[in-house]
């Protein structure tokens, strides 16, 4: 199962949780990427899994994600300003 993972307000509300979270994840045989609003010239840095930057777009046309983990679910179908 592909699972997408906000970054901003959602990994970066508690780390330690999700590093836990997506190593087990993995374990199980699971995959987990991050989903981002940030522009690729925007980087996040310092992560072991894919990072998918949809540059303002709404996240949910970007990748094929089973679930999605998200602070702001609005923006899985809208985009950003």
């Amino acid at each position: 199962m592909l699972i997408a993972l906000d970054y901003d307000g959602t990994y970066t509300a508690d780390p330690e949780l999700w590093d836990f979270f997506i190593a087990k994840a993995k374990e199980l045989g699971h995959e987990v990427k991050i989903a981002t609003m940030r522009f690729p010239s925007e980087p996040i840095e310092g992560l072991d899994i894919e990072v998918v930057y949809t540059s303002r777009q709404a996240k949910y046309g970007c990748m094929p994600a089973q679930i999605w983990i998200d602070d702001m679910p609005q923006f899985l179908f809208q985009g950003g300003a």
